[in-house]
């Protein structure tokens, strides 16, 4: 008996069908034999195993199976996500959303060349680091900035600048884990500073740190904003004026390492009191860090403010090369600070901080809209009341109230619905509860408050 395999058309043969036309058109030969070759290698290995030999002559049959294969293989790894969960900086997500000034500055300076590193006015080599000092210490009144690629390279660096082989006092209950499963004295260890624990879990006196400045030598005193968790009940800790207090008279610098890096008042947005950097330089500390792309609302960076001997060092660092940002993270950093000259303003058009701020009735108002439009192309929608939370390791424990839509799937359940939505050409991510799927619209923007009707009623009936 002839083997059915024989008969196959060849590759040349399908390609060469007006089923694959359209293709060729619209992906690179080579993509699209590739894709077509492993799928004829597949029908190959089905006849073997005894399967069908219908049809295995029409280019129909492979055109379809290699359109999903090339829709799969052409689809970015990194793309836009609709965030429902109601989490704001959703570290998994990619934490803030940014305001349009900034896409647009970033934009502009990505397209071509830039003065990145060219002084303009004396048209020779500048600094990158000079693009957003300015406007930094105008908000905080530091005497100077330094800007890297992340919060924690921002604490790295400024250890191993001012505590290289040296001693740094840290209370116990600040010995935090920042995320991702790096812990703050790893991160010590990497700058190469010695970690010496302070106090106990629930009690640092300011005695406590007194009692190690006497039996020692170190070189800087760190403080810990604890953003991501609350200790309660039987607690005290040392403020930070004592703790700025004792490091000058006995000459040793104080960072306090922020985390969050709000810049509005707390209350503006609804939230409770948050110590700012402002605050932090008010209170006399040498250096403080936070990172770029939390309650600051701008892209990933980590900030450094403080004394400028200081800043001078750690530009000079070598490792500073190492952890330096580029020019599209300045360009959007510089536009989303000039938004915080009017604190209006930021709060209107910071996606972070419209978020936080929005009220409940404008919320509830999209969530009408949203249900009536979803009901009406066949989906059990129903508006319901939800609790959204900041997130990105801030404000632990804090719930805002908030609104949006409830969705009773089909057939497949919840957890069917969550995953065809999250395998959706714009992916929809909400949260599965009480057999439903939730859309919190505190976290959907709401140009996107069309395109969320639009999957549910692909995905939900």
């Amino acid at each position: 008996m002839t083997d059915p395999r024989r008969h196959l058309p060849s590759l040349e043969q399908i390609l060469e069908s007006t089923e694959f036309a359209d293709m060729l058109d619209q992906h690179p030969r080579t993509l699209v034999l590739n894709q077509l070759r492993t799928e004829v290698e597949r029908v190959r290995e089905e006849i073997a195993a005894g399967g069908s030999t219908e049809d295995t002559r029409d280019p129909r049959r492979y055109a379809t199976a290699v359109l999903e294969r090339l829709r799969v293989v052409t689809t970015p790894s990194l793309r836009p996500v609709i965030n429902g969960t109601g989490v704001i900086l959703h570290t998994n997500l990619g934490r803030a959303a940014l305001a349009p000034a900034a896409l647009e500055a970033m934009t502009r300076v990505a397209r071509g060349y830039s003065n990145l590193e060219y002084e303009l006015g004396e048209g020779q080599r500048g600094s990158r680091y000079d693009h957003c000092t300015r406007l930094l210490c105008e908000l905080t009144r530091a005497e100077s900035a330094l800007v890297l690629n992340n919060g924690a390279a921002a604490l790295v660096l400024a250890l191993r600048t001012m505590a290289f082989g040296r001693e740094v006092l840290v209370s116990r209950g600040e010995l935090v884990e920042i995320g991702g499963g790096f812990r703050i004295p790893e991160i010590l260890g990497s700058s190469g500073a010695v970690l010496v624990e302070v106090g106990s879990t629930n009690r640092t006196r300011l005695q406590d740190y007194q009692a190690e400045m006497a039996g020692g030598t170190p070189a800087m005193i760190l403080k810990v904003h604890r953003s991501n968790f609350r200790i309660t009940g039987f607690t005290e800790e040392a403020t930070l004026e004592d703790l700025v207090g004792l490091g000058r008279a006995h000459g040793v610098p104080v960072v306090h390492d922020l985390g969050s890096g709000l810049m509005v008042d707390a209350a503006l947005i609804g939230l409770p009191e948050e110590p700012r950097p402002v605050d932090s330089l008010a209170a006399g500390v040498d250096i403080v860090a936070f990172s770029g792309d939390k309650l600051l609302g701008g892209p990933q960076a980590g900030i450094l403010l403080g004394k400028r001997e200081w800043i001078e060092s750690m530009r000079r660092d070598p490792l500073c090369r190492a952890l330096r940002v580029d020019k599209t993270t300045l360009a959007g950093l510089e536009a989303t600070l000039r938004l915080y000259q009017d604190p209006a303003v930021a709060i209107r058009e910071i996606p972070v901080l419209a978020m936080l701020s929005a009220d409940i009735v404008t919320l509830r108002h999209r969530a009408d809209l949203m249900a009536e439009h979803a009901t009406a192309r066949g989906v059990s929608a129903e508006v319901a009341d939800v609790t959204s939370v900041v997130g990105g390791g801030t404000f632990p424990g804090v719930e805002i109230a908030s609104c949006g839509i409830r969705v009773r799937p089909g057939d497949g359940g919840a957890d069917g619905l969550a995953a065809d939505l999250r395998g959706a050409s714009t992916p929809l991510v909400g949260r599965v509860e009480d057999g439903s799927f939730w859309v919190d619209l505190r976290t959907v923007l709401p140009t996107e408050d069309d395109d969320v009707v639009e999957l549910l009623s692909r995905h939900a009936r």
